[in-house]
């Protein structure tokens, strides 16, 4: 079997953050790795905003709750779990995650835990640096083959890394930044790249 890994938001779920920024108004949470390509700058961000604004983690659950899978995705992962075993590589939080994991059939997530004290986030605890790209190796390392898809400049070093490489839902400074990957603007463009592709399993 062959290994597709797949970023998590813009690609599978809607932006979880922009849903927080639309509920709270707190417009600078609706910030994402389109707009600023550091994590690490993007999550301290965020912690401010939250801690200003004096923002709960549970109305960030209370979001989530309301957050369904991207028209089509699910007929998506159907079709790609009868041909690849499905990986999710996110810099989203278990604590995040997880309920939109119900709502996807429960793929494999891999990406990090927050750090929660009296009801706030207070941090973050990255599963490791570079995450995206030592997942696809690790996955090469045993033996697999790995095609990714993801929408934004946190999934790079995933395209990098993997055998091939397409964006899907990409918007255009992140798309035209890196012309060298296929830019699929729905499912079945992607699914037409992966079926054309020599990895894909017939």
């Amino acid at each position: 079997m062959r290994v597709l890994c797949l970023d998590l938001e813009g690609v599978l779920i809607p932006e979880i953050w922009q849903a927080v920024a639309t509920k709270t108004g707190v417009v600078v949470l609706g910030k994402t790795t389109r707009d600023i390509p550091v994590y690490d700058d993007l999550m301290s961000m965020r912690l401010t905003a939250l801690r200003e604004a004096q923002i709960p983690y549970q109305t960030i659950a209370d979001v989530i709750a309301t957050v369904e899978p991207l028209p089509g995705a699910l007929d998506f992962l159907g079709w790609a779990r009868e041909r690849f075993q499905v990986a999710i590589l996110s810099d989203t939080f278990y604590e995040f995650g997880m309920p939109m994991m119900r709502a996807l059939g429960y793929p494999m997530l891999l990406c990090h835990r927050l750090h929660i004290a009296d009801g706030f986030i207070t941090g973050y605890q990255l599963r490791q640096q570079d995450p995206k790209r030592q997942s696809v190796k690790a996955f090469q390392g045993l033996g697999y083959e790995v095609l990714a898809a993801g929408d934004s400049f946190n999934d790079i070093s995933m395209l990098e890394q993997s055998d091939a490489g397409a964006f899907l839902h990409s918007p255009d400074n992140v798309a035209l930044a890196h012309p060298q990957y296929p830019r699929c603007a729905n499912y079945a463009e992607l699914r037409e790249w992966l079926e054309a592709s020599d990895f894909a399993e017939r």
